[in-house]
């Protein structure tokens, strides 16, 4: 199959840069020293844009496959026979933390918030005030089903007055939105390759409190998602214990020096910030309803609710943007009628306005009649 890359407005896999497609036309071995340096430099530039390069508390592990395998083999190595997972959910994400939680038999609790809200921090505090045997709370931070921004910092404050490990999915946030897991309390955090660094698909990353994982040996449910066997191989020879995966970590090499170059994590942010202003503007302009309230509303992704005209069909509305090169995501919400557009990936303002052009075509030529 040949042609030109589509533009994917899309929470992940993302539109990438040539140089970062360039970068994994090239075979290596995965135990040469050059792939062994590259694995290496990626682990202390994660720590880097974290903030976390001089405090040896912290470490980070790749582990190979999708941002849910990431978050997998945290749920399914650091939480003990004994222990007793709090999720905190308003999403599809939370949902499948929990799923993980009950397909490997651990002690789960749940606390659910509407979909366009953000968790009540006092709500967590009293929960945790009145389950004292939880040792563990996970959260999403960008929680892709919206979009929406859950409050880290806060949150962390009351689950380490809890005494209890803090895990954070930030899977479509970091590398875009500022965080200080030391500030939030932040035991692991989890992303992945193909997210807001602008990589490509392949491999996920955890970024951790070392103190805590070293405690973790021998608890793993699971051979290859073993954070703590992971690590610990890592360290003692910079080689995976299972095939990495070579090509998608040489693209995710060159897609972290573009994000240095562009001048970080503020910057990135900052474009994408753009992209999303954009983009809201001219959607309301014709008429679509934001999902989310604009105080909740994060930058990375945006739901729209369906017009409530009867005269809206998602897939002909898809197929004729994705007949122009421009891909955007069905919605996942449980309550509402939406669709999703990410701002994030290589994108520029420039094509935000020629998304909103076509969308604007789409409504006159499908006949869609706006609210």
């Amino acid at each position: 199959m040949s042609g030109k890359d589509k533009l994917l407005f899309t929470p992940g896999p993302l539109t990438t840069s040539k140089t970062v497609k360039e970068a994994t036309l090239r075979d290596l071995g995965s135990r040469d020293s050059e792939f062994i340096n590259v694995v290496g430099s990626i682990r202390k530039d994660l720590l880097k844009l974290s903030g976390l390069e001089n405090d040896a508390k912290y470490d980070s592990v790749l582990m190979q496959g999708a941002g849910t395998f990431g978050v997998e083999s945290v749920i399914s190595t650091v939480v003990p026979e004994n222990g007793h997972l709090l999720v905190i959910k308003n999403g599809a994400y939370g949902q499948r933390i929990e799923n993980m939680a009950k397909i490997h038999r651990i002690k789960v609790s749940v606390l659910a918030f509407a979909e366009d809200e953000v968790p009540q921090v006092n709500v967590v505090e009293e929960f945790l005030l009145e389950h004292k045997d939880i040792t563990h709370v996970a959260i999403v931070h960008c929680e892709t089903t919206t979009g929406i921004f859950n409050d880290l910092n806060s949150i962390g404050k009351v689950v380490k007055e809890a005494g209890a490990v803090y895990i954070v999915d930030a899977m479509s946030s970091f590398g875009a939105v500022p965080l200080d897991m030391k500030a939030a309390g932040i035991d692991y955090l989890v992303s992945s390759s193909n997210k807001c660094i602008e990589g490509v698909p392949g491999f996920s990353f955890i970024i951790f409190n070392a103190g805590n994982l070293e405690k973790c040996k021998g608890q793993s449910r699971t051979l290859s998602l073993d954070l703590y066997a992971q690590w610990t191989g890592l360290n003692a020879n910079g080689q995976f214990r299972f095939t990495p995966p070579v090509q998608i970590m040489l693209a995710f090499r060159q897609a972290l020096n573009e994000l240095i170059e562009e001048g970080g994590i503020e910057a990135r942010a900052a474009r994408y910030k753009q992209n999303h202003d954009i983009l809201m503007e001219g959607m309301k302009k014709m008429g679509f309803v934001p999902y989310l309230k604009p105080e909740v509303q994060g930058y990375i992704i945006s739901s729209f609710l369906y017009p409530d005209s009867g005269t809206f069909d998602f897939n002909r509305f898809y197929d004729f943007l994705n007949q122009y090169g421009l891909v955007i995501y069905p919605g996942k919400l449980s309550q509402a009628n939406c669709f999703r557009i990410g701002n994030i990936g290589e994108l520029y303002p420039e094509h935000m306005e020629k998304l909103i052009s076509a969308i604007s075509l789409a409504i006159r030529e499908l006949n869609i009649k706006m609210n």
